[in-house]
């Protein structure tokens, strides 16, 4: 076994130490422990954050998104379908159309987006299974059906009720109509029937209705014409790849976006805020170890008599320095082996138990996910600011007083 490592490891648990050293060595150890774990769990409960919103932004927005760079509306037959299809790693395909409308029930009313989509609309996004009051049909002749964002549906106090169709009224301006004195002449309006209600987020409870494409694009009076084509991808898609072919297909009339540029604000200060909080917990386990610093400079004081053994014996002063400093190091990787145990533990437990509810929440507890590269990060500053806290400390005292 190395000597200075063998003889710090003894210095550490030796029992006929002085009692004070012993704790402030192992209130070091605590100090970084302490800080270890709060950085795993932080970490980890902003990686389940992040899971969150990425399954909840997926399940309404598609992998990528189409649409043209002037103008709301295109025509649909502007765009090579079939070419779009044979794309490597492009699994489905749809067109979507939506613009702003007022919507009626009873007597309460509220603005929202009418997002006219296909019925592969959700094979891509699965909003089906998101229908929690209600369930997704599909238009007949007779009648259009709707589904209503959760908040939508609340401001129209609007609840499904299987023994009676819930109509909706849906206004918008007609198409090129002057200002009449005729009350209602200048709206056009239809009705549809509420069949489900949606609950995803408020970014898309409060904003959007999803009616079929057909009735929209008859309302609006935009036959052939979409807002958008939606894609989603296959699992083992080049998400890069596929944008660069789909940019070269449609040429500069067209945007390409992936879900994250969709929301890249979201992404980016989700993102921002984790390595914020990561910073300070690092600040914090710098204050931590100031406590190695004094653990060291009691041991360096109390240990002279052992030191001159050892120069008496041999030992050179590079010999001294290394075991004061491997002491420094014990501490350290202790406390950092410890948190990080600690940390995994808590946050495995919360992962299979869900101890920390979220009552009314999205989810019905705080979602936590671990990521090995979290634990890189966090085992290799916590290691930096060991070898500082041990080797510019030990390399002072060791010459002011031995």
């Amino acid at each position: 076994m190395n000597l200075p490592f063998y003889i710090a490891k003894r210095y550490l648990i030796s029992k006929k130490s002085h009692h004070v050293i012993n704790i402030i060595s192992w209130i070091s150890v605590s100090g970084i422990g302490v800080a270890t774990m709060a950085l795993v769990i932080v970490l980890s409960a902003f990686n389940g954050l992040q899971t969150l919103v990425e399954t909840l932004y997926a399940s309404f927005d598609p992998d990528i998104k189409i649409t043209a760079v002037v103008g709301k509306t295109f025509n649909s037959n502007t765009i090579p379908k079939d070419k779009i299809l044979a794309i490597e790693g492009v699994q489905f395909y749809t067109e979507s159309l939506e613009d702003v409308a007022l919507f009626k029930y009873s007597d309460k009313q509220t603005v929202a987006t009418l997002k006219g989509v296909e019925e592969t609309f959700y094979e891509i996004t699965g909003l089906d299974t998101l229908i929690y009051e209600g369930e997704h049909k599909k238009d007949s002749e007779q009648t259009h059906y709707l589904n209503l964002g959760y908040g939508i549906a609340n401001n129209l106090s609007l609840f499904i009720n299987s023994e009676f169709n819930e109509e909706v009224s849906v206004i918008i301006p007609k198409k090129g109509q002057k200002k009449s004195f005729i009350p209602g002449e200048e709206f056009s309006r239809k009705f549809a029937t509420a069949s489900g209600v949606y609950s995803i987020g408020p970014d898309f409870d409060n904003k959007y209705v999803l009616a079929s494409l057909p009735f929209v694009q008859t309302l609006f009076d935009k036959e052939n014409q979409i807002s958008s084509v939606e894609l989603k991808l296959k699992n083992d898609a080049n998400w890069k790849k596929v944008k660069a072919e789909l940019s070269n297909i449609l040429g500069k009339n067209f945007v390409v976006k992936t879900r994250y540029e969709l929301n890249e604000l979201v992404y980016k200060t989700n993102e921002t805020e984790k390595w914020i909080t990561f910073l300070i917990l690092s600040f914090i386990l710098v204050i931590a170890s100031f406590n190695i610093i004094g653990s060291l400079t009691m041991l360096i004081l109390d240990k002279k008599e052992d030191v001159w053994i050892l120069k008496t014996m041999g030992a050179n002063n590079k010999l001294i320095q290394q075991l004061f400093f491997a002491e420094g190091m014990l501490i350290n990787l202790l406390g950092a082996f410890c948190g990080m145990i600690l940390g995994t533990l808590l946050c495995w437990i919360q992962m299979e138990f869900g101890l920390l509810r979220l009552n009314g929440g999205i989810v019905d507890f705080y979602p936590i996910e671990m990521k090995w590269i979290d634990f890189l990060s966090i085992f290799s500053i916590v290691f930096f600011i060991g070898v500082i806290a041990s080797w510019f400390p030990v390399r002072m005292l060791t010459r002011k007083y031995l």
